[in-house]
């Protein structure tokens, strides 16, 4: 995946220049198909084709375990989904200003969450899944 800022995104579908070019952008924009933008190695969310979700704006959140294996889906869904921090996924992104396509940054409209940059990192340096 390729860091933007704080968070890393793909494009599970080849469209990465069009998911960076959104991720990039300092105003913002719908991210193509294929999307995929992970904060923490635990949970990701990936942007289905138009009209997939109306709700979510056609996003779809995921709860993952992790190892030096790969990726294990442990929920995932569209409004249900909780975190294991024991956050509801669609409740926090859906508070993201409209052009902001349900991307919480700091100045996005989204509550803060309880970790720090620091943590974050930590997480992320820890995941079992990059080679160091």
């Amino acid at each position: 995946m390729t860091k933007v800022r704080g968070f890393y995104v793909d494009n599970v579908l080849g469209d990465l220049d069009g998911t960076l070019k959104v991720a990039n952008s300092k105003n913002g924009g719908s991210y193509p198909p294929g999307s995929v933008v992970q904060l923490v190695p635990t949970e990701v969310m990936v942007k289905h084709r138009e009209g997939w979700n109306k709700a979510t704006n056609d996003w779809e959140f995921f709860e993952l375990n992790v190892s030096e294996s790969g990726s294990r889906i442990n929920v995932r869904g569209v409004t249900q989904v909780v975190n294991k921090f024991g956050g509801n996924c669609f409740e926090c992104h859906e508070r993201a200003k409209r052009k902001w396509d349900m991307l919480c940054e700091t100045d996005h409209g989204c509550q803060p969450i309880l970790l720090t940059d620091a943590d974050i990192a930590a997480m992320q340096d820890a995941d079992p899944r990059c080679k160091k």
